[in-house]
């Protein structure tokens, strides 16, 4: 037994003897626990090894040194296990969820969702990456002869759809199991801050490497790193542009990092949290910024929608990219049998267009990309 296990503990974390347990009942590991086990799981699933091909802001026409959904999944993990020890919570289930978090992505980043999205209410239904996610756990993962899917753990199947959003009970019914009514974990309601705080500071460091960002434009709009570049000026006089830049970047990731941390644990004691039972019947979600980071925060969001996400070089090859999806998503619907065998036989017991979105959303860039020019031509 390890010292988690042994009372390291906080009284409102998740303790995996306390888990709810597998779908299907499996032996005990000897050495490994459920979270870690899940872990592994996920590590080892197809989906998870697909991210290295799905784009996060950037597609590889830019550089293959820029972030795609598996290396920022893995900043993710980092933040959330430095995270969860800090404030002495479970850091194996907070690894797993990090993990798994976006698994459930199509291809083309955010804009690939959204035009997914688009495309399923047409048909009176709607793409959720975090539903998808559950939907690829629980049925599309084919690696155990004796359960379908990777036999998660309640807690991560909970968390891969609540780490991130509240689901109203009246509206889905069919997730009835996982507590709507109730708040997550913290293990799980980390996650999000974790996620905003690694894609921000990775994609000024992606928009600055890829020339669409210039550092006077990053100080201008970001105050904060504005303040700690002064002070690498100062301390690294005759260093090039670009370290300079590093380590003020660096430093803006631990002050986000150690705000999360320090608010959260502050916010704990103010509400005098002292259980999970706690955490799961408070009002709101306990894990956030504080409020002066917050706000930077916001601000931050803010200079890289207007300043990177909308860029011209960005959305132009974006509109040809969902062009893609929306004709190769119009392609199975006229030709359904086009589709792999295992979708075509799925589409029998299900909606053809819920089929075609599960496999779309499954692809990873390059072979969309494929596809659309087998189906489709150039």
């Amino acid at each position: 037994m390890r010292r988690e296990e042994h009372g390291h503990l906080a009284p409102f974390a998740m303790r995996v003897e306390e888990s709810l347990g597998r779908r299907y009942a499996e032996p005990s590991h000897p050495y490994r626990n459920d979270y870690e086990r899940d872990r592994d799981r996920i590590i080892h699933a197809r989906a998870f090894r697909r991210l290295e091909n799905k784009t996060q802001v950037f597609t590889r026409r830019y550089s293959d040194h820029f972030r795609n959904r598996l290396t920022h999944t893995l900043e993710v993990a980092q933040i959330s296990r430095t995270v969860a020890r800090a404030l002495r919570l479970n850091a194996d289930l907070a690894e797993a969820l990090a993990l798994v978090h976006d698994v459930g992505h199509p291809p083309f980043g955010h804009a690939g969702e959204a035009e997914l999205d688009r495309l399923m209410r047409q048909h009176g239904d709607v793409f959720d990456h975090n539903l998808h996610a559950l939907r690829i756990v629980e049925h599309f993962e084919q690696k155990y002869a004796e359960f379908p899917g990777l036999n998660l753990t309640f807690e991560v199947r909970e968390g891969i759809i609540k780490h991130s959003r509240d689901y109203l009970p009246a509206a889905h019914p069919e997730l009835s199991e996982y507590r709507l009514a109730e708040r997550p974990p913290l293990e799980a309601q980390l996650l999000d801050a974790a996620d905003e705080i690694a894609y921000n500071c990775a994609d000024l460091d992606d928009g600055y490497e890829a020339k669409l960002l210039t550092l006077p434009m990053i100080r201008a709009g970001v105050p904060r790193f504005d303040r700690l570049y002064r002070i690498m000026e100062q301390k690294y006089p005759a260093v090039k542009e670009k370290l300079k830049f590093n380590e003020a970047l660096k430093r803006l990731l631990d002050a986000l990092v150690t705000d999360l941390i320090e608010a959260t644990r502050a916010r704990l004691a103010k509400q005098q949290i002292r259980s999970l039972e706690q955490v799961r019947a408070h009002r709101t979600r306990l894990v956030a910024p504080g409020p002066r980071l917050a706000r930077e925060d916001k601000s931050l969001k803010r200079f890289l929608f207007v300043r990177l996400y909308s860029h011209r070089n960005v959305n132009s090859e974006r509109r040809k990219l969902l062009g893609c999806i929306r004709k190769l998503f119009e392609y199975y619907l006229a030709h359904p049998r086009s589709l792999p065998g295992f979708y075509f036989a799925q589409a029998q017991h299900e909606p053809l267009h819920r089929i075609i979105c599960d496999y779309i959303a499954g692809m990873t860039d390059n072979f969309l990309l494929e596809q659309h020019r087998k189906h489709l031509g150039a």
